[in-house]
């Protein structure tokens, strides 16, 4: 039984999602994987299953059309916390993120002291590939933006490429998380920052997506650009008080 769960939420990711699941499991390390899939008619889904009769470490919840990322993750950190993994990641399926990182940032909790760890593309040494500039300049800006009005000291407020330890999950009110998008991400940092978590950053190589389509658009940036407003005046209540 590993201690570990990688929650991968999918809409249409049937170009990346096998190469990814055997990736991740011939790591050194063991992982379970939970796949949240939004109804992908693709068939994505279809693959997952196809996948468990070879791997017993690899678990699908099916869910009914789209219904944003972050109903997909809090989905996904409720399914872990009725079951006993320690480490519980987040990770998109497009190969943005180096599977071979969720052991970095793994040992960052289990070794180095975090309560949560973040696959960081700003702090010293992280980099990203394969991105217009253009696309560079909004994103490094808007982590510029939720640092200064949330005084967060996070070099990659925005990072969806991450670690949480049980205790961070079971110490967050997932039903005072409002945010379905972007700002989700963001949500989840400042909680956890409020809380008083020890948040770490590790470096990694952030590479823009090869197969299939992003799922970026302009309404989920202006979610984020407001949001941290409302972020900012939000009550943060410690679940396990």
């Amino acid at each position: 039984m590993s201690d570990s769960l990688v929650i991968i939420p999918t809409y249409n990711e049937k170009e990346n999602i096998e190469h990814m699941l055997r990736t991740v499991f011939s790591l050194p390390d063991a992982f379970h994987v939970l796949v949240v899939d939004d109804g992908s008619p693709d068939g994505t889904a279809e693959i997952v299953k196809r996948l468990q009769q070879e791997f017993a470490q690899l678990h699908i919840e099916e869910r009914e059309g789209k219904q944003g990322l972050g109903t997909a993750y809090i989905h996904g950190f409720r399914w872990a916390l009725k079951r006993s993994y320690e480490y519980v990641f987040e990770m998109d399926a497009d190969f943005s993120h180096n599977p071979n990182d969720l052991i970095r940032l793994k040992k960052a909790c289990s070794e180095h002291g975090g309560d949560m760890s973040i696959g960081s593309r700003y702090c010293p040494g992280g980099k990203v590939e394969n991105w217009p500039i253009g696309r560079w300049m909004m994103s490094y800006g808007a982590s510029f933006y939720v640092r200064t009005v949330l005084w967060m000291n996070i070099k990659d407020t925005t990072a969806g490429f991450k670690c949480y330890t049980r205790k961070v999950l079971e110490s967050i009110e997932m039903d005072d998380i409002r945010f379905v998008g972007y700002a989700f991400q963001i949500e989840m940092k400042y909680t956890a920052y409020r809380l008083g978590f020890k948040v770490l950053e590790v470096p990694i190589t952030f590479k823009d997506r090869e197969l299939g389509n992003s799922k970026m658009s302009m309404s989920i940036f202006k979610e984020a650009f407001l949001g941290v407003f409302k972020m900012r005046k939000k009550k943060i209540k410690n679940k396990t008080l």
